[in-house]
C-alpha cells in the first residue's frame, strides 16, 4: 500500500473544483482511458487581466491523480496565465507534502493538462505535439521524456517510468528511453564543462584516485540512490576495480545490475577515470 500524506488523503477524499467551469475559455485533455490515467482541465479566464478566474477538473485515475488534479486547480486559481505555467510537477507534489515516487507521473499529468488548457485558450498547438511518440503504450513523446529528465534531475530509466509511465507497459521502448536518458545527461554534462573542467588528471596516484572515488560516491552517487530509499557503501579499491555494497532498497532491487552499470559505473568513469570497473560485493 502506498504511503500517502494527510494532505494527499484530504484532496482525494474531498477533492476541490471537480467538474467543468461555467464558461470554458481553455480546455486541456491529456492521457487516455486506455492508458489508465485521463485528465480534463477547463479554465475560465479574466481576459482583461489574462488571469485564471476559475479552474475545474475531471479525471479517471488513482488517488494520486485525483489529489494532484485537485491541488493543481487550487494552486492556479487567481494566477495570471504566465504565472500558472511556471507551476511545475514538483510544485504540485510539494503542495501535497510529497507523492510516492511511483506516483509522480500524476503530478506530471496535471502540469501537462494545464499547459494544454492554456494552449487551447491561446489558439496554439499542444506542447510537444510535433515530437515523435516513444512509448506507444502510454503515448509519451520524446520531448516529454527529455523535459521530465531535466526538470526533475532524473538519472535512471526507472525514474523516467515513475514520472511518466513510459516503459511501464510492454517494455519495447526501454532501449529508446535509455538512449534519450544518456543523450540528455551527456549533453547537459558537456554543456556545463569548461576547459578547466575537462575531467580528472590523466595520471593519478592510488591515493588521489581513492580519494576521488570516495568523494564521487559520497557526493554524487549516494544522494541519488538515497532519494529512492537506497544507499551504497565503498568496500575496497583494487587497481581500477571499485568494490561496492548496495544497501537499503537497492540491495533487493531487481534492477540493481542496471543501476551499477548505467549509473554507478558511468558516474565514476565520468568523474574519476574511464578505466574504472565496478563490482558488487555482499
Amino acid at each position: 500500500m502506498w504511503d500517502y500524506t494527510e494532505k494527499v488523503k484530504d484532496h482525494f477524499e474531498n477533492p476541490r473544483n471537480v467538474g467543468v467551469v461555467d464558461r470554458i475559455d481553455g480546455d486541456g485533455q491529456v492521457g487516455s482511458l486506455s492508458c489508465g490515467d485521463a485528465l480534463r482541465l477547463t479554465i475560465k479566464v479574466d481576459k482583461s487581466q489574462d488571469r485564471i478566474e476559475d479552474a475545474k477538473f475531471q479525471t479517471f485515475g488513482c488517488a494520486s491523480a485525483i489529489a494532484s488534479s485537485s491541488a493543481m486547480t487550487e494552486m492556479i486559481k487567481g494566477k495570471s496565465l504566465d504565472e500558472a505555467l511556471k507551476v511545475s510537477n514538483q510544485d504540485i507534489a510539494d503542495y501535497l507534502g510529497g507523492l510516492p515516487r511511483e506516483k509522480m507521473h500524476c503530478s506530471v499529468l496535471g502540469r501537462e493538462a494545464l499547459e494544454a488548457a492554456v494552449a487551447n485558450y491561446r489558439g496554439l498547438p499542444l506542447p510537444r505535439s510535433d515530437s515523435p511518440i516513444v512509448c506507444e503504450c502510454f503515448g509519451i513523446t520524446e520531448k516529454g521524456i527529455e523535459r521530465v529528465i531535466r526538470e526533475n534531475s532524473l538519472s535512471t530509466v526507472e525514474d523516467i517510468t515513475a514520472y511518466t509511465k513510459a516503459g511501464g507497459g510492454c517494455g519495447k521502448c526501454l532501449p529508446a528511453i535509455e538512449k534519450i536518458l544518456e543523450r540528455v545527461l551527456h549533453g547537459d554534462r558537456a554543456a556545463k564543462k569548461t576547459p578547466a573542467e575537462d575531467g580528472p588528471p590523466k595520471k593519478m596516484t592510488f591515493l588521489q584516485k581513492a580519494r576521488l572515488v570516495e568523494e564521487t560516491i559520497e557526493h554524487e552517487i549516494a544522494p541519488a540512490l538515497m532519494r529512492d530509499g537506497g544507499d551504497i557503501e565503498l568496500v575496497d579499491i583494487d587497481g581500477d576495480e571499485v568494490q561496492v555494497r548496495l544497501k537499503g532498497s537497492c540491495a533487493s532491487c531487481p534492477s540493481a545490475k542496471r543501476t551499477l552499470a548505467d549509473f554507478v559505473t558511468e558516474k565514476l568513469r565520468e568523474l574519476v577515470s574511464d578505466s574504472i570497473t565496478v563490482r558488487e560485493v555482499r
